[in-house]
């Protein structure tokens, strides 16, 4: 039997996998069209397009088709896929509502205030790049992280006068190592 010559009745009654596949490639435009047209979502229309296949998958046996194309039994899934969102969307916008007005937070300052911090700290690591790698892990332990000289020689398994000597030079580098290019605040943070 030639599978592309195959009505969507046989498609579905056979197990195979890959005959339900090529029921997908037949119809899952149509169906996302369908979907996109309900929602004017693209995202929404690909997530609705699966769950229709999906659940057309799960009662493949209980699918009735009349004449020999599956399409309107999966538009009529989609149309129930639809109004299931539609009713899951309006119970969360309604929850959304009874929130004291205090709950619903802007969060543009925080976001422009994360920004800010990541611009700044891109900075501090253009600074820190100048140190080599047993003072970088030094200064991130003591200064960064707040760790004593023996909490670093021991994450770092080192001796405690090697961290002090260590952290000594990558301060003195970062100190001295002012070129006037717009870092020198951010050096002297670090060195500090």
């Amino acid at each position: 039997m030639n599978r592309v010559m195959d009505t969507d009745r046989e498609l579905l009654r056979n197990a195979d996998p890959a005959a339900f596949g090529m029921l997908f490639e037949r119809h899952a435009k149509a169906v996302y069209n369908y979907c996109f047209r309900r929602t004017a979502d693209w995202a929404a229309a690909e997530d609705l397009t699966s769950i229709v296949f999906l659940e057309t998958w799960r009662k493949r046996n209980e699918v009735r088709i009349h004449g020999d194309s599956l399409l309107p039994w999966l538009y009529g899934v989609a149309t129930n896929i639809l109004r299931n969102r539609s009713r899951a969307l309006k119970r969360y916008r309604a929850a959304l509502a009874r929130l004291p007005l205090e709950r619903q937070a802007d969060f543009a300052d925080d976001a422009a205030a994360r920004i800010d911090d990541e611009r700044q700290m891109r900075k501090v690591l253009d600074a820190f790049h100048v140190l080599p790698q047993r003072d970088k892990d030094v200064l991130a332990l003591c200064v960064w992280s707040g760790l004593s000289y023996e909490e670093a020689a021991l994450a770092l398994d080192l001796p405690v006068g090697t961290v002090r000597s260590r952290l000594s030079r990558a301060r003195r580098r970062l100190r001295d190592d002012n070129d006037g290019d717009g870092f020198s605040s951010q050096r002297r943070a670090l060195a500090r």
